[in-house]
């Protein structure tokens, strides 16, 4: 059990540095590059661990398996990690990891849609939580924050979520790390393709002429310097890969529910941190959002826990 506990807080850690270190390089790096790049190398990283698992349930990957992968690294990667990395182009490091935390609830939305799972009074009562410290965090009558920024991270966590939906039936199967591991080898090749279909010339000049320019002539081996190479290597084999790898470990030696205390350190840590780093200002209306959105996770786990408590003593 220590050690689950070692693992969730080697993820948190990582997991908040993630937009702080992106924006770090956000200059260096085309938004579709990094993306490419980082998810790529972080699922060679998760590799030796998946098929470690494959080995141990002696299942072998059949033709349907390699297409829900493909599905899956389609909304994760080209999809909603693309909104990701242009909402942390647009807006604060602090605001976005705020923001994105909320993706467990949009979960409960999309598994209600799609799964018919129930949602019960204490998930509306953490989602009108979540809702307010957004809304909080945005503060709609006096913001100074870019809307385009706000709308990318929204969007970047509701298709996260739709991604993690999705992925429930093979997670169940396969378990999570070789899920997530082939869902990013496959999303990251996507979107490696896309990015090669951006040098066409009537491709790349119809996406300028429509003023997506970050989309058309995406390089793949620029913006490689001294200083840009220690970051980048930290976002992709740290970040992206350890990160999600201590994730799954930490699943491993605990239970969900103890895990899911990585999204409730991660809005304190990163704007912290992104004060810390950034020099980001961290305005009284985003403490009161933190807050709420902190309230909606505890009240969520807090709750969980005691029903299993309660179901283990019937």
């Amino acid at each position: 059990m220590k050690r689950g506990y070692l693992y969730i807080a080697l993820s948190t850690f990582f997991f908040s540095t993630m937009e702080i270190s992106l924006k770090l390089v956000a200059g260096d790096f085309n938004s579709i590059q990094m993306t490419v790049s980082r998810f790529f190398v972080g699922s060679l990283v998760l590799l030796p661990f998946a098929i470690k698992h494959l080995k141990a349930l002696e299942i072998h990957l059949e033709k349907e398996d390699l297409f829900q992968f493909a599905w899956l690294g389609f909304i994760c990667i080209v999809i909603s990690m693309i909104l990701y990395q242009l909402a942390v182009m647009h807006t604060k490091a602090s605001v976005v990891a705020s923001i994105f935390s909320c993706n467990p609830i949009f979960v409960l939305v999309f598994a209600h849609l799609l799964l018919k799972s129930h949602i019960y009074k204490h998930n509306i009562i953490a989602l009108i939580l979540q809702v307010i410290g957004i809304l909080c965090i945005i503060n709609p009558f006096a913001t100074k924050l870019s809307i385009s920024g706000i709308i990318f991270t929204i969007l970047a966590a509701l298709t996260f979520a739709l991604y993690g939906v999705c992925g429930k039936k093979s997670t169940e199967k396969f378990g999570g790390t070789i899920v997530t591991c082939f869902s990013f080898i496959f999303g990251s090749l996507e979107l490696l393709v896309l990015t090669l279909f951006s040098h066409i010339s009537p491709v790349a000049n119809f996406l300028i002429s429509h003023n997506l320019n970050i989309f058309a002539n995406v390089p793949l081996f620029t913006g490689y310097t001294l200083s840009s190479i220690p970051v980048f290597i930290y976002i992709a084999v740290g970040v992206t890969g350890m990160g999600y790898c201590f994730y799954f470990l930490a699943m491993e030696y605990t239970d969900a529910n103890t895990t899911s205390l990585i999204f409730f350190f991660k809005p304190i840590m990163a704007p912290i941190l992104a004060f810390i780093i950034l020099k980001e200002f961290i305005p009284l209306n985003m403490i009161f959002g933190i807050l709420f959105i902190l309230c909606g996770s505890i009240y969520t786990i807090v709750y969980t826990m005691r029903l299993e408590e309660k179901l283990e003593i019937v």
